[in-house]
């Protein structure tokens, strides 16, 4: 197959792999780790605004594009741009593809990606629910049925991780998800706010207060889970510090498991029901005591988890009990495979 270096050029890191067959992968540290081994090159995008659904060639009209949608996804687009700027001096123009995390919530229904606000707000100005994280919600959808061995036809998938986002997928459809119009939308992240009130932001913005620049930086850079703590968006620095007794970390835990095990409550409602909740990303895959908190406010749902087994959870498992009415997976993100299926199947169509 095709070797594929996939960049992805994220909020909180950049991270570099190699894939060179269906599933196999390897981790670069650098661009130049790839130099005569990479055939193509895939760049995982944040955000695509309402024009690229599909995995497209880059050139200077896409590159414009993702950077006119930097406004709204400063912390993802720009860092990407930065990378596709990087790679193209390194490899030349050719065999470089854009693959958007926006086009899996295409599916997404009116009545989930409309806004209450005035209709010309929505027309001029393309305001909706876009919803990112698709490229590993993707993964997800694909990977719990093959770990279950059937189809799963109402699935919740939790990306915890820098960002964090909610996704409802129906029969493999994503139909709701919590990020919005931009990646700051839904539940608390690791520094960024999630949903405000919008009038608290007018408040802050009076004259004398905060400048856009600091209400900014602050939602974007100093709120979720470090904002709550007051010492790090990094979960395993909140639970050590919880562990010591430190009330404004576990307040901070606290209302992080109560917004995501809301979150998925609401996307159930969108579902019609629950089979199966799966958790990716760095939390997701690595927090047994985020995992134990959320699934336990959701036992009204017939969620039920095997302590033990989640304790110890390896990746690609399932730790509910036998007896629990919904699956509960912890899955690997595998966002650079699809990446990588991504570019090799626009490559063949470019002949």
């Amino acid at each position: 197959m095709l070797p594929v270096l996939v960049v992805n050029a994220g909020s909180t890191s950049l991270k570099l792999e190699l894939v060179t067959g269906a599933d196999k992968s390897e981790v670069l540290s650098s661009l130049n780790e790839a130099s005569g081994r990479a055939k193509a090159i895939g760049h995982r995008i944040v955000h695509g605004g309402g024009r690229f659904r599909d995995p497209i060639v880059l050139n200077s009209d896409v590159i414009g594009a993702i950077e006119a949608m930097s406004e709204v996804a400063p912390l993802q687009n720009r860092p990407a741009l930065e990378a596709i700027s990087e790679a193209r001096k390194l490899f030349g123009v050719e065999h470089q593809v854009a693959v958007f995390d926006t086009a899996f919530h295409a599916t997404i229904p009116p009545e989930a990606f409309t806004y209450a606000i005035p209709r010309r707000w929505r027309e001029q100005y393309g305001i909706r629910r876009f919803g990112f994280h698709g490229l590993s919600v993707a993964w997800s959808a694909e990977r719990a049925p093959a770990l279950l061995s059937r189809p799963i036809e109402r699935l919740v998938i939790c990306h915890l991780g820098g960002g964090c986002s909610i996704t409802a997928v129906l029969e493999g459809r994503s139909v709701d998800t919590t990020m919005g119009f931009s990646p700051l939308e839904g539940v608390p992240m690791a520094t960024r706010s999630g949903s405000v009130d919008p009038r608290s932001i007018f408040y802050l913005m009076y004259p004398w207060r905060l400048s856009r620049e600091e209400i900014e930086n602050g939602l974007e850079n100093e709120s979720g889970l470090k904002g709550l703590s007051g010492l790090s968006g990094d979960v395993r620095d909140i639970e050590a510090a919880e562990d010591s007794g430190d009330e404004q970390a576990a307040l901070a835990l606290a209302v992080y498991v109560h917004k995501i095990a809301a979150a998925v409550g609401s996307m159930a409602t969108s579902l019609g029901g629950l089979d199966a909740i799966v958790f990716t990303a760095g939390v997701g895959e690595n927090s047994a005591r985020v995992r134990a908190r959320i699934c336990e406010r959701l036992s009204f749902l017939g969620v039920e988890i095997d302590s033990a087994h989640n304790a110890e959870a390896k990746l690609d498992t399932d730790i509910a009990t036998e007896s629990s009415a919904v699956r509960v997976l912890v899955i690997k993100a595998r966002e650079a495979l699809i990446v990588a299926r991504a570019v090799r199947q626009v490559l063949i169509d470019a002949g």
